[in-house]
């Protein structure tokens, strides 16, 4: 039951299977000292991602396996993300007994926390503290992913003579990378927008309390602006990227035809607060980070701060616990947006 969602060992590579690029990371060190290493990124085509066709998968290892060779990482041991759409996170109270007994308990009381079958699932768990409502209990961390979209993964990454040594929600990698350790007494929202979903990750002492993941990302925006304005997807994709949130920008126009559709992500924003809030009395979520294209799209962080309740927004960085030469820095922060699952990965040692 318990195989290794959580716990890496030895020396590793990150992959980050995205649903329009691949990415890895490898960093030297341990604890709060790691140094970078080598990193890449390749592009894919969506559809190739989305894929479960047994040739798609090969033709994804194959890019892999290139990718690989280009950025010149001979390891053979992995840690790869699990996208959240394929995964359920969730924080549980439960009685505080010694560890063999809260893995005898969970194997027979999983069922309970999450909705699949513990037959068809890989499950693992972290405790991560007290509760904060019940003295007698802890909060414990459980995730879980269906074993046939395990298998299918480790099977592709196998196929090119890898290991994998650890499988990981993407979200719990993202709380690892953007965490900020200034708010180790408070929490932190992450708001990670990808291409087809954005995960809303709420962090307190580091550790990742809340996740969610909503349906709708970068996509759905460009679909929201191709249809509003009546231009084709090129146009779109300039003027959401170039305008955004910003409603001084042709006379907001782009601003109105995309903002219905990001309030399905600022509503779940809402939620999730007063979901925090609600569990967590004593503590306020006290700043916003932003990843993807949440970090690029102009005004959106001031949009979303104003849907916060005032909470500040500023996009995170991925590269802030890893240490790299001056001469790296500029192409690092470019990439900065896209690369903090793979980065969260890479600095996994512990929960």
């Amino acid at each position: 039951m318990k195989n290794s969602i959580f716990n890496a060992v030895g020396d590793f590579f990150a992959l980050d299977i995205g649903s329009s690029a691949l990415r890895v990371v490898q960093l030297r060190g341990s604890g709060s000292n790691h140094t970078l290493l080598k990193y890449a990124v390749a592009p894919i085509d969506v559809k190739l991602s989305l894929s479960d066709a047994p040739a798609d998968r090969a033709q994804i290892g194959t890019i892999i396996k290139q990718l690989l060779q280009e950025a010149d990482i001979s390891a053979k041991n992995v840690v790869v993300g699990l996208p959240a759409n394929k995964t359920f996170v969730t924080v549980v109270d439960l009685p505080k007994i010694s560890p063999q007994e809260l893995a005898s308990t969970l194997k027979y009381q999983a069922d309970q926390y999450i909705p699949m079958s513990i037959e068809d699932s890989r499950i693992d768990w972290a405790v991560i503290g007290d509760s904060p409502s019940d003295d007698s209990k802890q909060e414990v961390l459980l995730a879980s992913v269906s074993n046939s979209f395990s298998e299918s993964r480790l099977e592709t990454l196998e196929a090119i003579g890898l290991n994998v040594v650890g499988l990981e929600p993407e979200a719990l990698a993202l709380a690892r990378a953007l965490a900020s350790s200034g708010t180790s007494s408070g929490a932190q929202m992450i708001v990670d927008m990808g291409e087809y979903a954005t995960d809303i990750v709420i962090t307190l002492g580091g550790a990742p309390r809340l996740v969610r993941s909503i349906p709708t990302g970068g996509q759905a925006l460009m679909k929201s602006a191709k249809q509003n304005l009546n231009v084709d997807d090129n146009q779109a994709q300039q003027f959401v990227y170039k305008f955004g949130f910003d409603q001084s920008k042709l006379e907001g126009q782009v601003y109105k035809a995309i903002e219905p559709t990001a309030q399905v992500i600022t509503t779940e924003v809402q939620k999730s607060i007063k979901f925090f809030s609600t569990r967590y009395q004593d503590t306020q979520v006290g700043g916003i980070v932003t990843s993807g294209a949440a970090a690029l799209l102009p005004g959106f962080h001031q949009y979303l701060s104003q849907a916060a309740g005032g909470v500040p927004v500023q996009a995170g960085n991925s590269w802030q616990n890893v240490n790299y030469s001056n001469a790296e820095h500029e192409k690092l922060m470019s990439l900065n947006h896209q690369f903090a699952v793979a980065v969260g990965l890479a600095l996994r040692t512990t929960i």
